[in-house]
């Protein structure tokens, strides 16, 4: 089984300099990404989170969302990504069924949050961390970043059995159910999806969607595992991600089939801006044969298309 808990430790071993993620300004090495994860973990430990736990994060794309990505697993802790889409009875209904003792999310949330907790007795204010600042009983995710103990957090054994994350559907057809996915599942995107869609090394991964719905996962993981750049937009914009294709080199990218019409219609697209592309996949419901068509044409032999009748 590969070790995805020690992931970004052995990228910030053998690739330390190279760029591992890219979000707007910040561009951060292995070495400084995993530098943060581990502070994150520290955190999590020292903030009493043990193996098994459930760490549920309620935020929109940003940084700190893929450093606690990797450190909730690293501590064999349970990830349950939840969207900042919610209402109240969604996101009372899903801390509840996930069993969440930490909840890690934004300032933006917190009327929510307090609507909600006391439905939640296992989740306990000071467990809840805004990323953007302290506010009212909720701390702050970067000031206790700063006070808690410094070194690595403490390693825990983990088998491939082991849950690495809870994702939920989106219940249009019935409540939302939680896929529980194991580190062997996880593993197995790693591999399959890296060699599916040609990942190497030296490739760059444009996420231009939220990260918090499992779709994400089939570029996040095998960019990961290999060691590649990750460009990740806070909120999708067409003009904009033609713009960071064409700046970044980017070779690989996932779009819901609406982001790719976008694409395609939008002012400034052009194939020229798209020419480092080596896939383009369309994911999460059909596209219609139209723009197959065009895409076929525009960029030929790296059109890929993922859709089928399941929920995880």
């Amino acid at each position: 089984m590969l070790q995805l808990a020690t992931l970004t430790r052995h990228h910030a071993k053998f690739r330390p300099d190279q760029i591992a993620v890219v979000f707007e300004e910040e561009r951060l090495s292995w070495r400084e990404f995993d530098a943060r994860v581990g502070r994150c973990a520290c955190l999590l430990q020292w903030l009493g989170v043990r193996k098994g736990d459930r760490v549920a994060t309620v935020l929109a794309n940003c940084r700190e969302l893929l450093e606690v990505y990797w450190a909730v697993p690293s501590i064999g802790a349970v990830l349950v990504p939840l969207s900042p889409l919610l209402m109240a009875s969604g996101l009372a209904s899903l801390l509840r069924d996930s069993g969440a003792v930490c909840l890690i999310t934004q300032s933006s949330m917190a009327p929510l949050v307090d609507q909600v907790c006391e439905e939640l007795p296992g989740l306990r204010a000071d467990h809840v961390l805004m990323v953007d600042g302290p506010t009212a009983d909720y701390p702050g995710y970067k000031a206790l970043l700063t006070i808690c103990p410094e070194g690595r957090a403490r390693p825990v054994v983990l088998t491939q059995d082991d849950l690495f994350n809870v994702m939920y559907t989106s219940g249009t057809t019935g409540l939302p159910k939680g896929i529980m996915h194991s580190h062997f599942v996880r593993s197995m995107y790693c591999t399959l999806f890296a060699a599916a869609w040609r990942m190497r090394p030296e490739s760059v991964v444009l996420h231009t969607g939220a990260i918090v719905f499992n779709g994400a996962f089939v570029t996040l993981m095998p960019c990961f595992y290999l060691g590649a750049r990750y460009v990740l937009q806070r909120q999708f914009n067409a003009e904009e991600a033609i713009e960071i294709i064409a700046r970044e080199r980017v070779t690989h990218t996932m779009m819901v089939p609406a982001q790719i019409i976008a694409l395609l219609h939008s002012p400034n697209f052009s194939p020229d801006k798209l020419a480092s592309l080596e896939m383009i996949l369309s994911l999460g419901a059909p596209l219609y044969q139209e723009h197959k068509d065009l895409l076929n044409r525009l960029l030929p032999d790296r059109f890929y298309e993922l859709y089928g009748l399941t929920e995880g």
